[in-house]
């Protein structure tokens, strides 16, 4: 079985046809599937999603580009979200430098504010890092040792790799790893120890290259497992046995099998 570690299965172009994207993940053997927090609505929607399916789990938190929304009332909704055990982590938080949809000194603040949350609540945490890779780490550097999570849809270098992969965090691989140009990635994919690997969809986004132009969603995995398990040398059944296992440990899900 794979786990589909990050997915959107709230966003509305999911609305039509949810349940088949599901049963469609199931036929293809993704199991389980994490539903990534991005706001207060998208929380709420991933924890009713999880609640209703069995293999389904939510994070919730506050995307950096909505982080000019958060306030001590949204945390406080984050807090009481988490009292479900179905939310196995915070996120998606950290910074987004691409778009700047919400000031830095916001995303900033916002960011800090959700890894203390996951501290007092011992949760790990989901990381959105876009252009962002300096202040990104260093604020990180600050929870070092308290917190452990996911660099989600990771872009940086292998040096930043290696300083993540040292704080305990694993490094999560989208369908981007399939796109033709993506060579650095690719590589990091290579040298990362196996225990340190997760892989996502991030549906409805970043349809891997053999499904472009498509809307993505979590029965597309298999491709992505297929493209790290030949960079690796290695078996699917081994590189889908392995990132069950990582998925399992850093979320703290039931035991898979």
């Amino acid at each position: 079985m794979l786990v589909d570690t990050h997915a959107h299965l709230q966003w509305g172009s999911f609305d039509k046809d949810r349940e088949k994207v599901i049963s469609r993940a199931r036929e293809v053997g993704v199991e389980c599937i994490v539903n990534i927090g991005f706001n207060l609505k998208g929380s709420r929607d991933a924890v009713e999603l999880a609640k209703k399916h069995k293999g389904l789990y939510a994070t919730v938190g506050i995307h950096p580009h909505n982080a000019s929304q958060f306030n001590e009332k949204v945390l406080n909704n984050l807090k009481k979200l988490c009292e479900n055990p179905r939310v196995v982590a915070i996120g998606e938080i950290g910074l987004d430098y691409y778009r700047n949809l919400s000031p830095r000194g916001a995303q900033k603040k916002t960011f800090e504010t959700q890894l203390s949350l996951a501290k007092q609540l011992a949760l790990p945490v989901v990381i959105h890092d876009r252009d962002a890779h300096a202040d990104t780490l260093e604020i990180l550097s600050k929870f070092k040792g308290e917190i452990t999570g996911v660099m989600h849809c990771f872009s940086g270098s292998r040096e930043m790799a290696e300083q993540c992969i040292k704080s305990d965090f694993y490094i999560s691989f989208t369908g981007s790893i399939t796109f033709p140009n993506s060579h650095k990635l690719r590589e990091i994919a290579r040298w990362i120890d196996l225990n340190k690997i997760l892989l996502e969809t991030d549906s409805p986004w970043l349809a891997p290259q053999e499904m472009r132009g498509k809307r993505n969603e979590p029965a597309f995995l298999p491709f992505i497992a297929k493209k790290i398990a030949d960079l690796k040398e290695i078996s699917m059944d081994k590189l889908a046995a392995a990132t069950t296992e990582n998925a399992r440990k850093i979320f703290r899900l039931p035991h898979l099998s």
